[in-house]
């Protein structure tokens, strides 16, 4: 098993950037999901069973991934505003 994570701010985010992914059906700023998986495809059926996310666009995301069995800090978020 391993732990998936997908994070995406659109913090610094222009109208320049149209490719820009949006990971969540609703407005955010910043949105983050981890889940516990075998596998991403396995992850990301698991999202889309929650409801709100977009899947196709946390696919276009390379998401950081942790082994069960390694320490490992596992998140930290600091933001300046």
């Amino acid at each position: 098993m391993k732990i998936f994570i997908w994070k995406h701010s659109k913090f610094l985010s222009s109208w320049s950037m149209f490719d820009e992914p949006h990971v969540y059906r609703d407005n955010y700023l910043t949105a983050e999901i981890a889940v516990l998986a075998e596998s991403k495809e396995k992850a990301l059926e698991l999202i889309a069973a929650q409801g709100p996310w977009n899947i196709e666009e946390l696919d276009r995301i390379a998401p950081r991934v942790l082994d069960v069995d390694c320490p490992a800090l596992i998140s930290s978020f600091v933001h300046f505003g």
